[in-house]
């Protein structure tokens, strides 16, 4: 196994006619970035600028070592989510007088997310990113949307929550409305308002950023500060410099789980976004090959001090709205984003905290795909169902516990699919090649004397008594007569000793009831556990064929056989003599 970082390979092939569409491009993502780069922390607990240091160097560090072209990465919601459940459990293990801070847990995740996501492009598990399926995706974000959206009390009321779940925030609210700081939860709804409007009136300019520049103004005109309405404060003016994080005193195991969690959800989410956005652009999209533009853009964000990254759908559309040809968008954002730190500091300070707090209520409520879950709905109940699991576990869980709901849900929603594996009945259709299944085909008519039985996935122990029950069934209601039983078993693709001797015992049954146990085309690995088993030379390798044609024809032959014995037979009894003995001159 070797790691092959290919530097720069999404900037082969530039051309010069690109620089003015990615300049710009590059402009707008970080106009559309800043809001959420100073918003997002807050989720976790973190200093504001921690946002903006992720929003820099992970960008940078993708240019460097990502494949994609368009997709741009930086903070995430849903990654902010799971990273603040991960820092809250850590600073609940530590004692009260333990000199660590959020940042630097925050900040130690992050190398640790880059090092898996390194290790997991060595061992070739990009799959991983396929492991909790759409609908599971889905309805976990949903879950988490509702996880924000109550983190947003505080900010847009002005009144300190400390109850957590759902239901229970609301009711502290209630309690302690006395309490409420007008002003601040007036702003907040203004600017929530405002984004809904631009949103629906699908203005040029996005909506998170009319309501920075709206909000600064404001408050530089009223002086919110003076009013009551909190700001965002002291930013500090340098940039990001590089360090490695201390993990003394830290428990290193919930470092490493809760970095497992924002890695699974972080690459979940990340890869079903480049693909969305790979599909617009032509772009193909290996999930090996991005496991190293996210892994070196998280650790580039460890080391400067910030948080985990993922792909950003915002930042991404921008991109491609905007004309965006290639990764110098996500370095000119990057370049954006450090000037307005050098430069306008003053300005983000007085930023009103109820107005970032209404673009994470917007963010959130966007996190719920209801057209999706419709969907979900109309194509799978089942799937449905799951979505809708996975959200509860993350709203009454929490979301770490979201997480591990999410991934039990992906697993019941696989094994439950694999434990009863769809099967039907073949025959023929007259003046029509190949064989059609009975149950669909109304003119189709079973071979007379000779069943075929398809199973549609593999034969495991925890499916092999309902394809044992189900067997049974079908042949307790075949026709008198039926002297084969022939398994299609082109789509059975594994096999284990538990189907193995449940196989072997249906042999036994249909051989007690007159029939035949006949195979066809096996898959060579699971011929040869049957081989072993001693199942073949049992069946008889005469009955196992290559395909089903050769199956019916063999039972052709067969037949055929048997009538021409019993005609040779009655043609002997017909010469026998009254008295039983037969004809010398025949003898």
């Amino acid at each position: 196994m070797t790691l092959s970082i290919p530097v720069f390979r999404s900037l082969r092939g530039y051309r010069a006619s690109w620089l003015p569409n990615d300049i710009s491009a590059g402009l707008a993502v970080a106009a559309v970035g800043l809001p959420s780069a100073i918003a997002y922390p807050a989720i976790a607990g973190l200093p504001l600028e921690t946002g903006l240091y992720a929003s820099i160097a992970a960008p940078i560090a993708y240019a460097l070592f990502g494949p994609s072209r368009i997709l741009i990465v930086g903070p995430d919601a849903a990654t902010m989510t799971v990273l603040a459940a991960a820092v809250a459990s850590i600073m609940a293990s530590l004692p009260a007088d333990a000199l660590v801070d959020r940042t630097t847990i925050a900040s130690l995740i992050a190398l640790v997310v880059g090092g898996i996501c390194l290790a997991a492009r060595l061992l070739r598990l990009g799959v991983v990113a396929t492991f909790l399926s759409r609908p599971i995706l889905v309805g976990f974000f949903a879950g988490v949307s509702v996880s924000i959206i109550v983190g947003q009390i505080s900010r847009l009321t002005g009144v300190a929550i400390q109850s957590e779940g759902l239901v229970a925030p609301f009711l502290e609210l209630i309690n302690k409305s006395a309490t409420i700081h007008w002003p601040s939860l007036l702003l907040g709804l203004s600017m929530f308002i405002l984004l809904q409007g631009v949103r629906a009136s699908r203005l040029p300019i996005p909506g998170p950023v009319i309501v920075v520049v709206v909000s600064a103004i404001l408050s530089v005109l009223l002086n919110f500060r003076q009013m009551g309405i909190a700001v965002v404060g002291d930013i500090p003016f340098a940039l990001p410099s590089l360090s490695i994080p201390s993990a003394a005193g830290l428990p290193l195991d919930q470092i490493v789980l809760g970095a497992a969690a924002v890695f699974l959800v972080s690459l979940g989410s990340g890869i079903v976004a480049a693909r969305s956005f790979a599909a617009r652009s032509g772009e193909h999209v290996d999930a090996n090959q991005e496991l190293i533009g996210l892994g070196a853009g998280n650790i580039a964000a460890g080391l400067f001090g910030a948080f985990p990254i993922s792909a950003s759908d915002s930042r991404t559309a921008i991109c491609l709205s905007a004309g965006g040809k290639s990764q110098v968008v996500g370095l000119v954002s990057a370049a954006a984003l450090i000037a307005t730190l050098l430069y306008f500091n003053e300005a983000l300070r007085i930023l009103p905290i109820p107005a970032l707090g209404a673009v994470l209520l917007a963010a959130a409520i966007s996190l719920i795909d209801i057209a999706e879950l419709r969907h979900i709905w109309r194509i799978s109940r089942a799937e449905f169902i799951f979505a809708l699991i996975t959200m509860w576990g993350a709203i009454s869980f929490g979301v770490l516990a979201g997480v591990v709901v999410a991934i039990a849900a992906t697993l019941i929603h696989l094994v439950r699919q694999m434990m009863y594996p769809r099967d039907a009945l073949l025959g023929r259709i007259n003046g029509h090649d190949g064989l059609y299944k009975l149950h669909r085909f109304p003119d189709a008519r079973p071979i007379p004397g000779f069943a075929l039985y398809m199973i549609q996935g593999s034969l495991l122990f925890f499916n092999a008594d309902y394809v044992r029950e189900r067997i049974q069934t079908i042949a307790a209601s075949l026709p008198a007569g039926t002297r084969w039983f022939v398994i299609d078993a082109s789509a059975i693709a594994q096999i284990d000793s538990t189907a193995v001797a449940m196989l072997d015992d249906i042999r036994v049954d249909l051989a007690a009831d007159g029939m035949t146990l006949s195979i066809a085309e096996l898959h060579a690995e699971v011929k040869t556990i049957l081989e072993r088993s001693g199942v073949i030379e049992r069946i008889g390798a005469q009955y196992v064929f290559e395909d089903v044609e050769d199956a019916i024809r063999g039972f052709g032959a067969e037949q055929n056989g048997l009538c021409q014995r019993a005609t040779a037979t009655s043609a002997e009894l017909q010469v026998q003599t009254p008295e039983g003995g037969y004809d010398e001159q025949k003898q």
